[in-house]
């Protein structure tokens, strides 16, 4: 038998969890460790690892209510926009990282890198391949 994650504890209330919103098919909580307060982590209750395996109606499900979540974050916090962030590595269970943001909060992104010569159509070609629609 698989050992569960923590986000499954969390669904069984095994674990404690700062809840923000739940119903049958998602839960929303606080991140125990915030990049902002009110950073918020959003989960379908249904277990998938990767956003590709999940279901396209539960998919489409989940960024709806991380949209009724980003609305309620932009009144209730009074931050100026949310980061959307899906990772996918730390916790094998698909997951949105909605992350309040402050135009003057001094967050930066990501690191960034550049291609080499040729290699942005090199990789264009190798994602086409892969596409089947």
């Amino acid at each position: 038998m698989e050992e569960k994650t923590i986000f499954k504890k969390i669904i069984d209330d095994e674990i404690p969890a700062t809840k923000v919103y739940e119903d049958d098919i998602f839960l929303a909580f606080l991140d125990i460790a915030p990049v902002s307060l009110g950073h918020t982590l959003l989960i379908p209750k249904a277990e998938y690892v990767w956003i590709q395996d999940t279901p396209d109606e539960l998919l489409g499900q989940l960024f709806i209510q991380a949209k009724k979540l980003i609305k309620a974050m932009k009144e209730g916090i009074g931050c100026d926009y949310v980061q959307i962030s899906v990772v996918g590595k730390d916790v094998p269970h698909v997951h949105i990282h909605l992350i309040p943001r402050y135009f003057n909060d001094e967050l930066h992104g990501w690191r960034t890198g550049k291609y080499k010569d040729g290699e942005m159509n090199i990789f264009a070609e190798k994602i086409k391949t892969g596409l089947s629609f």
